[in-house]
Formats: C-alpha cells, structure tokens, sequence
C-alpha cells in the first residue's frame, strides 16, 4: 500500500493537520533539538542513507543525481527495505510527510525517499 500524498518538510518546520503522519528520515538526531519540541509519529533511522554515502555526498546539488541513485539501492538492503514497508503500514494510504534536518529538504534523502514511497521512482 503506498501512501496517497507524500510531502517534504524540514523538521523545524510548525506541525499542521495536513501533515498527515509525521516521521524524522534522519540517521542522527539533530543537534541543538530539545525531542520534546518536535511533533513526530515516528522516527526511521534505519531509511537514512548509509554514513559512506551521507558523507560523500556532502549535501553538493552536483552530486544530487548520483547520490539519489545509490540511496535507491541501499533502500533495497533487507534491513531498508523491511523499514519502508514499516512506513508504508503506517502511512496506512494517507498522507505521509518525511521530515528532514537538511537546510535544502528538495535534494535531501527525504526527497528521494518521497518519490520512492509515492511510486515515481
């Protein structure tokens, strides 16, 4: 089951009813982040993206393409994968809204990961 809608938002961003169900994307929590602050339905470190290819990617928009093309892989690995049809279940066909720390959430793992759960990619 995918989920009907899925959005992008930073994690600072106010929680809203539109929201739908809200979960961090993120291996590490952010620094400087009181978890009390943040409304979440849940938090999926095993979808981050591997600590190789964060690092190599460095958040470059040159390397955006590539990095989106080796994150897609890992998501296959049975330890992603079993956690994205986690998220799937609990999106439950609703909305979904992937919350990342990125200061750019359009080339962040989030938004990969939007395209992978609405089935664009």
């Amino acid at each position: 089951m995918q989920p009907s809608e899925v959005r992008v938002a930073r994690l600072f961003d106010p929680a809203g009813p539109a929201d739908g169900v809200r979960v961090l994307v993120e291996r590490l929590w952010p620094r400087g982040t009181a978890r009390t602050a943040v409304v979440l339905d849940g938090w999926y470190r095993a979808l981050a993206p591997s600590d190789e290819l964060r690092t190599w990617y460095g958040h470059d928009p040159d390397r955006f393409a590539e990095f989106a093309e080796r994150y897609r892989a890992e998501l296959k690995e049975p330890d992603r994968a079993a956690a994205l049809e986690r998220l799937r279940e609990l999106a439950g066909g609703g909305r979904v809204t992937l919350l990342t720390a990125s200061g750019s959430p359009t080339i962040s793992q989030a938004a990969v990961l939007a395209g992978v759960l609405s089935g664009e990619e």
